[in-house]
């Protein structure tokens, strides 16, 4: 059945209160199906094998690597959860009914509040692995970093919850009409969600990062000097690894794909995305998600660790007996 209009509905039988189909063009919305699908099972195949690497073989089981478990674990959710629902949302009505779409909300608000987070720590172990090297294996223990990594998804998951319990218009029914899933939040608590989530952290990451550059520009020119220590703050001489000026170039590199995704869907956001055409929105909710897959090849490109794990898992040898006890660095 068509409205008035001439749009078809998703419950017919519901006149007055059902929501109208996406209005997508067949071929672009089976455009849209293939490739996101595709990125989807991509995201989850490269997030797990990440996950499968640092979780079996101890060698990998530094503080490090445990904020880039959490990593893939949030980007494996992306993938294995929101990917599909966007898909659902973009070419489909929503017909899995209000608890489904609360949880999906949920976890569409809990996975970026922790991969934010992740991002957080991540620089944070940077600055001190750089910043202050002879006091990093001190402050920067596997056990803290495990610790911090579960208050960093504790903080999401409680965030999350306040944000969704006390800054939506609609606390008890998230969808304004039958066949969409939505959430409208107050201009208020969108503002303080942009704070919280975005200027707050991306702030605490530039500010950090920055620092890393200039102690990392510093420890090259006077490797490149024959130098082999540079005096930092208060006259202390220190001396930083190549393997800790390569790790922070790494993960420099991933946090700024990760911003450059990033900025692009709080934009929208900022916005209120009226402005944009769906199509334009589509395409930065996306963009958003394909960090997800890209962080694992980041990892391929730059840690050999990685590609050796991979290697050994596709062709099984992980069953093998002490196996989680091969030398990956």
């Amino acid at each position: 059945m068509e409205d008035d209009d001439g749009a078809e509905l998703c419950f017919p039988q519901l006149l007055n209160t059902s929501c109208r189909k996406p209005t997508l063009p067949q071929s672009e919305a089976m455009l849209l199906n293939i490739l996101v699908s595709s990125m989807s099972m991509l995201t989850v195949a490269l997030n797990l094998l990440v996950i499968i690497s640092v979780f079996h073989f101890r060698q990998l089981h530094t503080p490090t690597n445990i904020l880039l478990l959490s990593l893939a674990v949030s980007d494996f959710l992306v993938g294995l959860l929101l990917m599909p629902g966007e898909i659902l949302q973009q070419t489909s009505c929503w017909f899995l009914g209000d608890l489904v779409c609360s949880l999906y909300i949920y976890v569409g608000y809990i996975i970026p509040a922790a991969s934010i987070g992740d991002m957080v720590l991540i620089s944070v172990d940077r600055y001190v692995a750089i910043c202050h090297p002879l006091h990093y294996t001190t402050r920067i223990t596997v056990r803290r970093v495990k610790l911090c990594v579960c208050l960093c998804w504790f903080c999401s998951v409680f965030y999350s919850s306040f944000f969704l319990q006390y800054g939506v218009t609609q606390p008890d029914r998230y969808n304004s009409c039958y066949g969409e899933c939505v959430v409208i939040a107050h201009y208020i608590a969108e503002a303080v969600d942009l704070v919280l989530s975005l200027f707050f952290p991306v702030t605490v990451i530039v500010v950090l990062y920055m620092r890393v550059f200039v102690v990392a520009v510093s420890q090259a020119r006077a490797m490149r000097s024959h130098i082999t220590a540079v005096t930092l703050q208060r006259t202390v001489t220190l001396t930083v690894k190549k393997s800790e000026l390569k790790a922070a170039r790494t993960l420099g590199v991933l946090v700024v794909v990760f911003l450059i995704c990033l900025f692009p869907y709080y934009g929208v956001s900022l916005a209120g995305g009226n402005s944009l055409n769906t199509t334009s929105i589509t395409f930065v909710i996306n963009l958003f998600y394909l960090n997800s897959c890209l962080n694992p090849v980041i990892y391929a490109m730059f840690y050999p660790w990685f590609r050796k794990a991979v290697k050994l898992i596709v062709t099984l040898q992980i069953l093998q007996p002490g196996s989680c006890e091969a030398k990956m660095l």
